[in-house]
């Protein structure tokens, strides 16, 4: 018998939380026009990429 034991549950309702508040912004600063809505939610998703860019960019790696 195999036990699986995962311990991200707190992990992911962070994540959870911050896609929220990403999608609250993401959608707030579009005109409100269906498309720009969906391109703040999938800006939401992937809005931790942009900061990791502009960060290794900013370190000069």
């Amino acid at each position: 018998m195999k036990v699986v034991e995962q311990a991200a549950g707190p992990w992911g309702f962070f994540f959870l939380l911050a896609y929220i508040g990403a999608a609250i912004y993401f959608i707030s600063v579009s005109d409100g026009q269906f498309w720009n809505v969906v391109v703040g939610l999938l800006q939401a998703a992937v809005w931790p990429a942009y900061v990791i860019y502009h960060l290794l960019g900013a370190l000069g790696v």
